[in-house]
């Protein structure tokens, strides 16, 4: 594979970490050439916001900047933003909500790195407009678990996870937007990747090698135990091989020159460990030919090391991925973190969240070989198998720096209030600085998905309130960082 953007010394920098030390990136990193300059702006949507059709607006599980748009003047910035929902307000089980895009609006006008913000208001986003995605024949489509339904494959379009109302059934979690405006959504239940036309119409689908789609008793089975009112679960309650259950596709991303579609698994598959909160650091990177938007093809497959923490009773944890931001064919950002800590849950300390430099120049390229198919693990019971060379990771930016947060007036930790950090993060993109001294600076937005957790929610008729007075604000934080050669690429 031609290295596109990847320069000798971020190569040498790589090399130098491996995924499973447990360091926390410093406030000002450098990895190679790529220097984080540290929090510069905030921004907020409030939990109680309503989209055009009434209900509870859905938080960031995907994000895609509008750069053709972005402008510059006297200080701030302009544009906007596609924010991507995922299935819905699901703390009961999962429910006929359906799947949206929305448009944000944005105002920018970044602190200088290392000066104090001005009450979070750094940022300021305004719901502009929400578009519902349907199926390919325009049907709507919906959260609801696909517990045993399966839609058959017809024409070019695979099987697909289907609700027993008949409707396609979508948990989104990645979006990349099209210089045509069609886009490429990664999804959960698949893990598939499905490609939208402009107005929100379903194009075409990708499915991924078999190793990734979950099985149960010998037949594919998208549910991820997660039934609606009055449903059962699944039988088994999670899959003998494939994705976990809420394991899928969480991070994708275009590369700049456009010629490839990165998409990684959230966490090993069943088989490759992810039965199991330790073993399941083995997950995967599917880089696909895009050459042909209708008809994406697997060009490269690499095992990618999530990172190790120990929590606080020094039992051994793995991170999840959560979304990525490619730099280059060969490297690119990926958000990881834990889980169950932050403001809207019960714990209120964060040990990890971070993003990473991954590099797999020097991993091996598994597509195509027998790691692909459901009974090869590569990673049986979480152990790597010896003949194959995992990716590199670098801690690039901790997002639960206090340092930097505070000066923002956000905390990581007690008090649990609306300044302690959420708990999902899982949304990123970038946007040019716009300025000519400094072409390789970038802004990194970067969001959290709310679960829909509100005091005053409504979503498919009816209202509902969070537990516990759980009130979760949308959070938008911005990094400025240094991206050698990115624009000239």
């Amino acid at each position: 594979m031609k290295h596109l953007h990847r320069t000798a010394s971020l190569g040498v920098a790589l090399a130098l970490f491996t995924a499973l030390s447990p360091a926390l990136a410093d406030s000002t990193a450098t990895v190679g050439g790529l220097v984080n300059k540290g929090l510069v702006g905030v921004g907020r949507i409030p939990a109680a916001q309503r989209d055009k059709f009434g209900e509870t607006f859905g938080s960031g599980s995907g994000m895609a900047i509008d750069t053709s748009g972005w402008t510059h003047d006297a200080g701030t910035y302009k544009g906007s933003l596609w924010l991507l929902p995922d299935r819905g307000y699901n703390v009961a089980g999962t429910t006929d909500y359906r799947p949206r895009l929305n448009t944000i609006g944005i105002e920018f006008t970044p602190a200088a790195p290392g000066a104090a913000g001005q009450e979070q208001t750094e940022v300021k986003a305004t719901l502009a407009d929400t578009m519902l995605l349907t199926d390919d024949k325009g049907a709507d489509a919906t959260g609801l678990d696909p517990l045993s339904d399966v839609r058959a494959a017809a024409g070019d379009m695979p099987m697909l996870p289907a609700a027993t109302n008949g409707k396609l059934a979508l948990d989104n979690e990645a979006i990349v937007r099209l210089p045509d405006g069609s886009m490429f959504i990664s999804d959960e239940y698949g893990p598939n990747i499905y490609r939208f036309s402009a107005q929100g119409r379903l194009l075409s689908a990708t499915q991924p090698p078999a190793a990734l789609v979950p099985m149960r008793k010998g037949a594919p089975n998208f549910s991820s135990d997660n039934p609606g009112p009055g449903a059962a679960e699944p039988d088994p309650k999670d899959p003998e091989t494939g994705r976990q259950n809420n394991q899928g596709l969480e991070g994708m991303a275009m590369t700049p020159d456009g010629k490839f579609l990165i998409a990684v698994l959230q966490s090993a598959t069943r088989q490759d460990g992810g039965d199991s909160g330790s073993t399941r650091q083995n997950t995967r990177a599917l880089v696909y030919d895009a050459s042909d938007l209708a008809h994406l093809k697997l060009a490269h497959e690499y095992v990618v090391p999530l990172p190790v923490f120990k929590d606080a009773k020094g039992k051994t944890k793995v991170a999840a991925q959560s979304e990525i931001v490619a730099l280059s064919d060969t490297s690119f950002l990926m958000l990881a973190r834990d889980s169950g800590n932050g403001q809207g849950v019960k714990g209120d300390t964060s040990l990890l969240r971070q993003i990473f430099v991954v590099d797999v120049s020097a991993a091996t390229d598994i597509a195509g070989g027998p790691f692909d198919a459901a009974d090869k693990p590569v990673a049986p019971k979480g152990v790597l198998d010896p003949s194959v060379t995992p990716a590199k990771l670098t801690p690039f930016i901790d997002i639960n720096d206090n340092t930097q947060l505070n000066r923002f007036g956000l905390h990581n930790g007690a008090p649990n209030d609306d300044n302690n950090l959420s708990e999902k993060w899982e949304a990123m993109s970038l946007a040019s600085v716009l300025d000519p001294k400094l072409p390789d600076d970038y802004f990194l937005f970067v969001a959290n998905d709310n679960d829909f957790l509100a005091q005053d929610g409504f979503q498919v008729g009816a209202p509902y309130k969070a537990d516990d007075g759980a009130n979760v604000d949308t959070i938008l934080l911005v990094y400025q960082v240094t991206l050698p050669d990115l624009a000239k690429k």
